[in-house]
């Protein structure tokens, strides 16, 4: 007799699966025993039987859930991974970072650099069906992104206005050179919204964090907190032809096990940005429908790190800070947490950037062999000296809620730590809590985290040290509550300098700086693999923006 099946197990209209569905005697089905229990194919639960050759249902992970769907408020993760689907920017990335149209068809910049004149695709609607005309971009940049974006305010206030001669033309006036601007002027860093959605509205409150409306290949049409979002195909997009997913389906799962196991069953068809566990990746790619590929994070080069609370003991005495950051085995974290997935960090810039001249290696080195013993002094010299129970002083640890690998980092930092003679408690919250928590209200001692370097400093690393940059409800900028106006002068100067040489010698000192003052360990380049069904197809044209691209281009074969 086929067991009760609970109606949440099956989502309806989408032939998707719930798996964390639980038979009415408790025990957990199967992938297929639930379809076979539903009377549903198996193909039918993975891909519509309508479905064109260039078509198809797309299932995706999402890992963690996001806190909403306004990429104009967060950089968080999970919720660019959807809404870059939704939304567009003037320009996307292609290969080797190229500047290829997207809302804009083609651009002139005088050669001051001071004017950038962006001609505007024709025939573009909102999801609505509104026109999008250059009032959208216009609204987009000087009322929405300078105002309320994480890397906005800073990346866009260079814009001091920006003028609509038509409705197909728009003209940014710079206050200075950006040689950076353009690369960050992509959907995903620079989402244009729809202006008669938005005026009159405080951008923080507006209705199209849960319900956004874009321009992009895939229109939004329903959220099941918790367990998905799904977008339908834009019948009206403006580029023919495209997209061919006829839908894309954001799965939430919270179990590592169960969302490894949806990859094997076919259940799902694609993950990014671990949210397949390390440790399972060698042995999926072992099977003959699974793709795994490590390209598609060029664009935000991620760096994992531990960084502390400078504005309170014991961390705003830098030789704790110091003393944190030899403590912890950066190489050991890469091994055993992340299965051999990174390379050591050595500061705020990425390695990648060697080829642009813009990363230093000639900064303090924290993996020398006899580094614990220099914890033990650091901490000795700034007054911490162990009780009789060994203990110099307790801290609480956040853990970054995003995949397992921070729990297991948590962990270990608490050991290395407890070696040194600092008792660590652990804290685990939920996104929003945590963001908040160090974000707007910066009550917490230290925390994991990573973040985007991005394609060039001042877009993902002015951000996190510029004091300009602690900005208390902005999430993903200055939460050390660090402060130098030597860096400050660095960074700023790096901003608008045009000779490569003198501008790497800039960066070059900046790092040097940053890295000695410790407001950050900087613990690893990371390095994510995207596990793929096999019949997804055009995976690897996503370049380096990859998740983050819009997916136009990909379709399931049937």
């Amino acid at each position: 007799m086929t067991p009760a099946i609970h109606t949440r197990c099956f989502i309806p209209n989408l032939g998707v699966v719930d798996p964390l569905c639980v038979l009415s005697n408790g025990e957990l089905m199967s992938f297929k025993t639930m379809l076979a229990a539903l009377g549903v194919a198996v193909g039918l639960a993975v891909t519509p039987v309508a479905a064109q050759e260039s078509g198809g249902t797309m299932v995706m992970l999402v890992q963690p859930k996001p806190p909403n769907l306004a990429p104009y408020l967060s950089t968080s993760g999970p919720i660019g991974q959807i809404t870059s689907k939704i939304y567009e920017g003037l320009i996307t990335v292609g290969e080797d970072y190229a500047i290829e149209p997207s809302l804009a068809k083609s651009w002139e910049v005088s050669d001051d650099g001071l004017t950038i004149t962006f001609h505007l695709q024709d025939g573009v609607t909102w999801h609505d069906g509104e026109p999008f005309t250059s009032a959208d971009v216009q609204y987009s940049i000087m009322d929405v992104l300078r105002e309320v974006h994480p890397r906005g305010a800073l990346t866009l206030s260079v814009v001091d206005s920006v003028d609509t001669p038509d409705d197909m033309t728009a003209v940014f006036h710079l206050s200075e050179p950006a040689p950076y601007l353009m690369v960050a002027l992509n959907g995903y860093e620079s989402p244009i919204v729809a202006r008669h959605l938005f005026e009159g509205t405080d951008p923080r409150q507006n209705e199209t964090a849960n319900k956004p409306v874009g321009t992009g290949p895939f229109k939004f049409v329903e959220w099941k907190k918790g367990q998905y979002v799904r977008l339908d195909k834009n019948e009206d997009y403006w580029q023919e032809g495209k997209p061919y997913l006829d839908r894309i389906v954001a799965r939430f799962i919270s179990d590592a096990a169960t969302r490894t196991a949806a990859m094997e069953s076919e259940e799902v068809h694609y993950g990014a940005f671990g949210a397949i566990p390390n440790f399972d990746v060698e042995r999926l790619a072992e099977l003959p429908y699974i793709e795994t590929t490590t390209k598609g994070y060029g664009y935000i080069a991620p760096l994992m790190q531990i960084q502390f609370n400078t504005a309170n003991k014991p961390f705003d005495d830098k030789r704790v800070r110091q003393a944190v950051s030899y403590a912890l085995d950066r190489q050991f974290v890469i091994d055993n947490i992340w299965f051999g997935f990174g390379k050591p960090a050595t500061g705020p810039i990425a390695s990648l950037f060697e080829a642009t001249d813009l990363y230093s290696d000639d900064v303090m080195d924290y993996g020398v062999e006899d580094r614990v013993e220099r914890a033990e002094a650091l901490l000795d010299e700034a007054g911490y000296p162990r009780g009789d129970d060994g203990v110099r002083f307790r801290v609480t640890h956040d853990i970054m809620p995003y995949n397992e690998e921070f729990v297991r980092l948590g962990e270990y930092v608490k050991q290395a730590l407890g070696e040194v003679g600092i008792e660590v408690e652990l804290r685990h919250e939920d996104v929003p809590t945590w963001l908040k928590r160090l974000y707007t209200d910066y009550d917490y001692e230290f925390s994991s985290n990573y973040l985007y370097t991005l394609p060039d400093p001042v877009l993902g690393v002015h951000r996190q040290f510029h004091s300009d940059q602690i900005r208390p409800g902005t999430v993903f900028v200055n939460a050390m509550n660090w402060s130098s106006p030597e860096t400050d002068e660095l960074m700023d100067k790096a901003r608008t300098e045009i000779d490569p040489a003198k501008r790497a010698a800039l960066y070059a000192e900046f790092q040097k700086k940053v890295v000695e003052a410790a407001p950050i360990a900087f613990m690893h380049e990371m390095e994510f693999a995207t596990v793929y069904n096999a019949s997804l197809k055009n995976v690897e044209s996503n370049g380096p923006l990859g998740v983050y691209s819009n997916f136009a281009d990909l379709w399931l074969e049937q």
